[in-house]
């Protein structure tokens, strides 16, 4: 069972202050939480020896004493820091709004940061018990205290934590009908796992209240929660997905994999001796379904599904890019379980990327593969990448992902499927009139796209409908056909790259579509 959060962070507090180091930075949204922890840590005699008092500074107020009086003329940080060095006896000074006076762009930054610094040394020099501790929602530490800060994690609840405020919201709202068994709770509480207490709560209660019933479709109320604390980051994306495996033509090895890990981030997989999935890196043809599948999946599984632009990752000064990927996966973390969709990872993850950019991409790629190595939160990785001869090698070794899959063009009888989705979704209405779906027809639709990805098919079927729309008629088999005549596929285009491609699959990666799933359609085995 995982440790309840503030166990964690009151054991490193507590270890902190018997250290008596001078300056600490908790980096957390839960101000009221973390202060309710540092005033428990502060007042218990077992763990600090004297007791401390804890005074707290905000902007807006000044630095308030333990008896709830103001300190006259401390609503600036200059003053309350100078006020605070001033203090003779043991105590804990705890800053709630100081990282904007810490940013790089702060015009007085170079003040707070001599005062801090003063202090610093100040507090390690005399045998008084005292610490300040700066709690701020982003983590802003400017490289002239870094030798002068230690960092203390203050973890969101854990699922244990969520489950015990689900249990007691629901204990307390006797008119609600719940309709959750053991796995229903588990699965709810681990959809707000990665929200705040406050989140959480906001959560539940809007599940309750929406209709009077609380069971397993209120996930999606907890994921829309998670959505707008996802939006709010910056570094993700939350993508809102409404399709299923069943939209995804063919591709059925792969398909079978992705089932089989299933509900396998859930207590029930953990006893039985399973260890959370990673991940799955996909490769092939451009637009054969690797982005689709990646969006089908989360849909399938019930999962948010972030999305990271490994473009955005890399800004223009020195350590963002790294401080934007550490962020992206924070995020991810805290979102989890959820999956996490990397499109096109090769462009950001080249290996002769880092002879353009300093190193800074071999920094980054450095962080991530770090991250997905010791990772513990339940976030599944989807990678998806065109070409991954360009990819170094410590990306694709072992471990990294679960699996490396290959999606090769679709296979005849995937092109019928692909055929079938597309026409039953598109041709509809007013354009429906002159087409006949009858076996004959799509099997010379089949033959007529050979080579084509499902992509190209999609668009032919949207190029056709323009044709017929423009004619003021229904679409005709004419305007299939013409569309298809007019496509020049990639694997015309790029056939060597698509060649290249195939021939690098051959022996590195498990095929989408199995060669069974071939044998039963008679279709051509391309690897």
């Amino acid at each position: 069972m995982d440790q309840p959060s503030w166990k964690s962070f009151r054991d490193s507090l507590a270890l902190a202050l018997r250290a008596r180091l001078p300056i600490i930075y908790v980096n957390t949204y839960e101000e009221a939480r973390v202060l309710g922890e540092i005033r428990a840590v502060a007042a218990d005699p077992a763990v600090t020896n004297p007791i401390r008092p804890v005074a707290v500074w905000t902007n807006s107020e000044g630095l308030r004493l333990p008896d709830g009086s103001l300190v006259k003329d401390t609503d600036g940080p200059f003053d309350a820091l100078g006020w605070i060095s001033k203090q003779p006896a043991a105590g804990v000074y705890v800053m709630l709004d100081l990282h904007p006076w810490l940013d790089e762009n702060a015009g007085n930054k170079s003040i707070v940061i001599r005062r801090l610094r003063d202090i610093a040394a100040q507090f390690r020099s005399t045998p008084q018990a005292r610490s300040l501790i700066i709690v701020a929602p982003v983590q802003m530490i400017p490289p002239e205290l870094e030798k002068d800060v230690s960092l203390v994690d203050f973890a969101l609840p854990t699922e244990p934590e969520i489950r015990a405020l689900l249990d007691s919201v629901l204990a307390s709202n006797t008119s609600i009908r719940v309709h959750l068994d053991a796995v229903g709770r588990e699965r709810l509480a681990k959809a707000a796992v990665g929200l705040t207490m406050a989140e959480a709560t906001s959560a539940f209660a809007r599940a309750m209240v929406d209709s009077g019933v609380i069971d397993e479709s209120d996930i999606e109320t907890v994921n829309q929660e998670k959505k707008q604390a996802i939006r709010k980051s910056g570094t993700v994306e939350y993508v809102d997905v409404d399709i299923s495996l069943d939209d995804v033509a063919g591709l059925q090895n792969l398909k079978r994999w992705l089932a089989m890990r299933n509900n396998a981030w859930l207590a029930e997989a953990a006893a039985y001796g399973i260890p959370a999935p990673k991940g799955v890196l996909m490769t092939g043809v451009p637009g054969c379904g690797k982005s689709l599948t990646a969006k089908a999946t989360a849909a399938a599984w019930e999962l948010p599904l972030v999305r990271l632009d490994i473009g955005k990752v890399f800004g223009e000064y020195y350590g963002t890019s790294e401080r934007n990927m550490r962020a992206a996966l924070a995020t991810a973390d805290a979102a989890s379980p959820c999956v996490l969709w990397i499109d096109e990872i090769e462009k950001g993850f080249s290996k002769n990327s880092s002879d353009r950019d300093s190193g800074t991409s071999t920094r980054v790629l450095s962080t991530f593969l770090t991250w997905m190595q010791e990772r513990t939160s339940s976030v599944f990785v989807i990678a998806t990448a065109n070409s991954v001869e360009g990819l170094p090698p410590e990306f694709l070794r072992k471990g990294r992902f679960d699996e490396i899959f290959f999606v090769d063009l679709p296979t005849p009888a995937e092109r019928k499927a692909i055929w079938q989705l597309q026409l039953a979704k598109k041709v509809q209405g007013k354009a429906a009139g002159a087409i006949t779906m009858s076996e004959q027809f799509l099997d010379q639709l089949v033959a007529a796209s050979e080579g084509f990805s499902g992509a190209e098919i999609e668009q032919v079927a949207i190029s056709s409908l323009y044709n017929a729309f423009a004619g003021k008629r229904p679409l005709t088999e004419d305007d299939l056909f013409g569309a298809v005549r007019a496509t020049v596929p990639l694997s015309v285009t790029q056939a060597e790259s698509v060649a290249a491609t195939r021939e690098w699959a051959a022996n590195r990666a498990v095929p989408a579509t199995a060669k069974e799933d071939l044998a039963s359609t008679g279709a051509d085995w391309h690897l």
